[in-house]
Parts: C-alpha cells; structure tokens; sequence
C-alpha cells in the first residue's frame, strides 16, 4: 500500500515538474516563436518526454496543458489565427487547441509502446517518439483546421494569398521551413532529455 502511493506520489511530482517546464517554457518565450499566422513551438518536448518517460496519460494532461495555454492565447487574442477562429467558433477553437494537443499526447505515448516492443534500443524509440510530437502536433492541428475552418473567408484569404491549389498544398506551403525546425529541434532536444531521465530512473516511472 505504501510501495503504491509512493510510485503515485513520485509520478505526480514528476509529471508536476513537466507542467512547470512548459509553463516556464512559455513565460520566457520559450515555447511559442511567432511566426507569420503560426507559431513555431517547442512545447512539445516537455509533452514526448513525459509521454515517453510516463506514458499517455502523463502525455494527454501535458498535451492537455500545452492546448490550454494556446486557447487562452486565442482568447486573449495574442494569436491572430486562433484568436479569429476564436471569433469563428469558441467551441471548434476549444477542440482546435486543447482537443488536439490532447490527442496528440495520447499519441506520442503509444507510439513510444508500440516501438519498445519492436526495437530495444532505448535512443531509436525515445527519437520516434519525439519526432512524432511535432509531426502529430502539425497533422492533428492543421488537419482540423482544415476538415473545420478551410472554407471561412479568413483561410481562404491565406489559400489565395499563397496560391494553394488544394487543402493538402495551403497546409505545406502555411508550415512551411518552421515546420522542419521544429520537428529536428524537438525530435533531438527529446531524445536527449528522455534518454538521459531513463538512465537516471531506470526506465519508465509509470
């Protein structure tokens, strides 16, 4: 009884220092770069190491962090983009920025599962896993304001002034270069931290 609320104890602490990472990550300025409509954001590592050291779950509320601090942003208005979805839909914003980072989460963690049962090599699955933080951040974001908000006069003024000729090419071209920066800063920058918690714990905390 003991052993098990001391195993709960360190995860809630651990998984409490990540949520204060991210905070602090976006404080400084950290964790969201402005850039054009979008934000390069790094506020995915906190989430793949917690996912990778902790599991989805421990990925889904930090996943689920990272979403709420982007809401308010829409809220407040501080991001252009999401602050006229804002404007758009209150509610499709909600699921835009926290309903996505959530899954996101969810995700990164059961890809780190899923690739420590096919490959032993601690580095190569913590890389997956942390590349897919971004991937699946850029996929699950982009891809619902695709399947919600393509076709409002706001996303279409972007779709003519890049000449996207597709949904497929305005999300390419919208990403762009930001989002390979972000995907090899926060793939290495992961791999890095969660190998190094791993060794330090001996493996997963959950």
């Amino acid at each position: 009884m003991n052993t098990t609320r001391s195993k709960n104890v360190l995860y809630l602490t651990r998984l409490a220092i990540l949520v204060a990472v991210e905070l602090v990550m976006k404080l400084i300025g950290l964790g969201s770069v402005p850039v054009g409509p979008l934000y390069m954001s790094f506020l995915t590592v906190p989430i793949a190491v917690g996912a990778i050291v902790m599991g989805p779950m421990a990925g889904a509320i930090l996943g689920g962090v990272f979403g709420f601090v982007s809401f308010v942003d829409a809220v407040q208005g501080v991001s252009v983009m999401t602050g006229t979805f804002f404007g758009i839909s209150p509610v499709h914003t909600f699921i835009l920025c926290v309903g996505m980072r959530v899954l996101m989460g969810v995700c990164v963690g059961l890809v780190y599962a899923g690739m420590a049962k096919l490959c032993r090599k601690a580095v190569v699955n913590n890389f997956v896993a942390s590349l897919a933080a971004p991937l699946l951040n850029t996929l699950f974001f982009m891809g619902y304001i695709v399947l919600v908000f393509y076709n409002t006069e706001y996303v279409q003024g972007m779709v003519a002034s890049k000449g996207a000729a597709n949904p497929l090419m305005f999300v390419v071209l919208l990403v762009g270069v930001q989002g390979v920066i972000e995907a090899v800063v926060c793939s290495v920058t992961g791999t890095a931290i969660a190998t190094g918690v791993q060794k330090a714990l001996g493996g997963r905390t959950r």
